[in-house]
């Protein structure tokens, strides 16, 4: 995936969902992996050109497995002129050494965005923008399905009232592979999760079967994306025509 392929996608959610107001200052979720790196590049090359003003900031959260070398993210921050800020925890810990859990997942995400929420309101963002891409959407509509009974996933622009804080979900147009696409021909600088849940989780579950699915009836992802997009669902914003600049 070429660069203004990104852009563009990327471009087509923020005017369909407004997910961007005039003087926003917006925290980008760093994990380390592909989708994250390719969503900063997205909203610094979006910055360049958009009509509406507005700030960014990268913030990860270590979790604390002292394994995890950020410093090729550090330096890319550097070359794009974004600042970058480091969340140091105890998580791994908590998790896994004190509390043992069985299903660590759950509450290790909980903690986690904990941390980055506390972060983002020091560093005065009012929006943090995560990288979830269009299987992502998909796929949590199957979890949805499978384990709760209910044809739902996440919003494009959900406002959070307690935090008073607004997340955004940029790259809800772009398909996995083209990120993938994109990480190779650009070289993105990830960093491997050293967690040893990793790929070992009911998401990574729905992955699979969403590809094995779309093997056996192509275009199958697509067709569930476009229902996602029609189906009307709770706390959704109404969805803006694109009209291209």
């Amino acid at each position: 995936m070429k660069y203004q392929q990104l852009l563009s996608l990327t471009r087509k959610a923020v005017d369909e969902y407004e997910m961007i107001e005039e003087g926003d200052k917006i925290a980008v979720g760093i994990s380390g992996g592909k989708d994250s790196l390719a969503l900063l590049c997205a909203l610094h090359g979006l910055r360049r050109f958009y009509p509406k003003h507005f700030e960014i900031v990268a913030v990860t959260v270590d979790l604390g497995f002292h394994n995890l070398n950020l410093d090729p993210i550090k330096q890319m921050c550097s070359n794009l002129e974004i600042p970058y800020k480091i969340v140091e925890t105890q998580i791994a810990q908590i998790v896994f050494d004190e509390r043992r859990e069985s299903n660590p997942c759950s509450l290790c995400a909980k903690m986690r965005k904990g941390a980055l929420n506390a972060a983002i309101k020091e560093l005065g963002c009012n929006k943090v923008a995560y990288a979830h891409h269009k299987d992502d959407v998909v796929e949590t509509m199957l979890l949805s399905l499978i384990y709760e009974g209910r044809f739902h996933t996440f919003s494009p622009r959900t406002y959070l009232d307690r935090m008073d804080l607004t997340v955004i979900r940029p790259l809800m147009f772009v398909d996995e592979s083209d990120v993938i696409g994109f990480q190779n021909k650009y070289h993105l600088p990830v960093a491997k999760s050293p967690c040893p849940a990793d790929g070992n989780t009911k998401r990574e579950y729905a992955k699979n079967l969403l590809r094995q699915l779309n093997l056996e009836n192509p275009g199958v992802k697509n067709r569930m994306f476009t229902a996602v997009l029609n189906a009307d669902l709770g706390g959704w914003p109404e969805r803006k025509p694109h009209v291209r600049p």
